[in-house]
């Protein structure tokens, strides 16, 4: 008989959160693989709970060599409990890895569902919440952030994201620029914890609020692009529009035949503005 992989959901702050199912499995499980076994252990004092099984870490820098044995365990018949530093495993966490292992090997894959960090400033944000996409931490050199940015500009699901506190500034100011400054959006700072705070607003007000610096955990909520059949776009927005996918690399003949489709426009008209911009030294 294979073992179980059970995946645990953490608090996300608050420790009174950990549902009663994640104190049975720390205590009975036969291995548990922690993304920071001091944590763990600040986790497991604070819910008053003493495991008996073997504690191994399992984090981005050891998760590729470290998977086997996980696999090895599970294949010799032990439960094998995953946690994270918050939220649920393999979410922007380690754990994808292991995971996909075991399902190749045929073990059983559960889960203690718990907080989440997306689902919960979603639920706050004031955006609309019937469809959404979790795109994770944006990339942090400055070009790839743009691009990535570029590539959902026109998704009209709400938007999901994780981001350092010191890099939202940066990450707020190129979605104002990518998405538009009045595009609405929510940053959702330390959820659940003692000085959680829901910041809601524009992206350009958002933007020059977080440069004065933002401290915490935190999670981006950003509203999903209008309708594009019921969209007016004026000269101005389309230069800019064109002129951030040239910034991002493009050539302006390809920026603007894409800017052109997502407008729903003749390219002639885009073209235009470019250039009535570029006589007026815009």
């Amino acid at each position: 008989m294979t073992g179980t992989l059970v995946l645990a959901g953490t608090p996300i702050g608050d420790v009174k959160d950990a549902p009663p199912r994640l104190v049975e499995e720390l205590a009975g499980a036969d291995l548990i693989a922690a993304e920071d076994t001091r944590r763990l252990k600040r986790l497991t004092q604070a819910l008053d709970v003493q495991p008996t099984g073997r504690v191994v870490s399992y984090f981005e820098g050891n998760e590729a060599a470290r998977t086997p044995e996980l696999v090895e365990a599970l294949l010799a018949g032990s439960r094998v409990l995953l946690v994270t530093d918050a939220g649920m495993p393999s979410v922007s966490d380690p754990g994808y890895r292991l995971v996909a292992a075991a399902v190749e090997k045929d073990v059983r894959v559960t889960a203690v569902p718990g907080p989440s960090a997306v689902l919960t400033a979603l639920a706050l944000s004031g955006l609309p919440v019937d469809r959404f996409c979790f795109e994770g931490f944006p990339p942090r050199k400055a070009g790839e952030r743009l691009s990535r940015l570029r590539e959902v500009a026109q998704e009209r699901r709400t938007l999901v994201y994780f981001e350092a506190p010191h890099r939202l500034d940066d990450t707020l100011a190129a979605m104002a620029e990518v998405f538009g400054a009045e595009r609405r959006a929510a940053v959702c700072r330390e959820l659940t914890k003692t000085y959680e705070e829901v910041k809601r607003g524009g992206l350009g007000e958002l933007a020059a609020w977080a440069a004065e610096g933002v401290r915490g955990e935190i999670t981006v909520v950003v509203e999903g692009a209008p309708d594009k059949g019921a969209e007016e776009v004026d000269a101005a927005e389309l230069v800019r529009r064109v002129r951030v996918r040239e910034e991002a690399g493009e050539r302006r003949k390809e920026a603007i035949a894409a800017v052109a489709a997502e407008a729903g426009l003749p390219k002639r008209e885009v073209f235009d503005a470019v250039v009535a911009a570029k006589n007026a030294g815009a």
